[in-house]
């Protein structure tokens, strides 16, 4: 840890326990004034500390939205992890689940597939926004100024020709994941993998997390990977419920395919 970051930390923790002038801070610290007003100043402008007319230090509202959010993740990951294994157990595929947090989607769980071939995923790593199936139902849960303030700031890493390029495009998806209650990556991310994501919903209403299966190619064509969108949807339902969400989850299935008409001779 560099010595900056952890003397922040320390006056923050110093701040937390009522030390709240530059002076005391500066000697409980064992730092310089000059320094800890650098580094206070650094804590106040991203909001983890704040200063009132007295020039008194106070822990700021950021400390409490990121404990706020570790929170809530932390139950979700808990309503959602039997459902989330039998899930994986039911299909043999990957199972991930994401949350959002300040134009971040991050996978907090993870259930391997039983096939050979695995993704390169890991719990904690954040998920391209762009190019996933929960990035896509996260940002469908979101009002329509955040969403085109995070499309408008997202960086569109081309990783397949059929990567979503632009923020026009990724509001459209957003908007249509939003509609049908769930969202997928065709080869959007990778070239041998298609997706399927879908909400889970908290007890005020809003998207509270997201939950996918990826499969390979090799394992289920892109056909066979949408048959599952019913057991998705049908878990997701069970966590919402855990949740306390007692509405209804929109989900509007695919179109059916058309069978080619067969032409009679006689």
């Amino acid at each position: 840890m560099s010595q900056s970051l952890s003397r922040a930390l320390d006056l923050l923790d110093l701040v937390s326990h009522g030390v709240d002038s530059l002076d005391a801070l500066a000697s409980a610290a064992g730092v310089h004034k000059t320094t800890v007003l650098r580094l206070l100043q650094t804590l106040e402008a991203h909001g983890f500390v704040s200063r009132d007319a007295a020039y008194r230090y106070h822990v700021g509202s950021a400390v409490f939205a990121l404990a706020e959010t570790a929170r809530d993740t932390q139950d979700v990951r808990r309503a959602a992890a039997p459902t989330l294994r039998a899930l994986g157990a039911s299909t043999g595929q990957t199972v991930h689940l994401a949350a959002y947090d300040g134009g971040t989607v991050t996978y907090i769980d993870k259930v391997e597939s039983r096939q050979p071939l695995r993704m390169y995923s890991r719990i904690g790593l954040p998920a391209a926004i762009h190019a996933t199936a929960v990035g896509k139902v996260l940002l469908g849960g979101l009002d329509e100024s955040e969403l085109r303030r995070v499309a408008a700031g997202a960086d569109y890493e081309r990783f397949t020709a059929r990567t979503i390029g632009s923020a026009e495009e990724l509001i459209a998806a957003a908007n249509l994941a939003a509609e049908r209650g769930w969202a997928e990556d065709h080869e959007e991310h990778e070239t041998f993998m298609n997706c399927i994501g879908a909400p889970i919903f908290g007890a005020d209403g809003r998207v509270a997390a997201a939950v996918s299966i990826s499969v390979p190619n090799v394992v289920l064509s892109h056909k066979g990977v949408l048959a599952l969108l019913p057991a998705l949807h049908e878990a997701t339902t069970t966590i919402s419920a855990e949740l306390g969400y007692t509405g209804r989850a929109p989900f509007i299935l695919p179109p059916a395919e058309k069978a080619p008409r067969k032409e009679l001779h006689g």
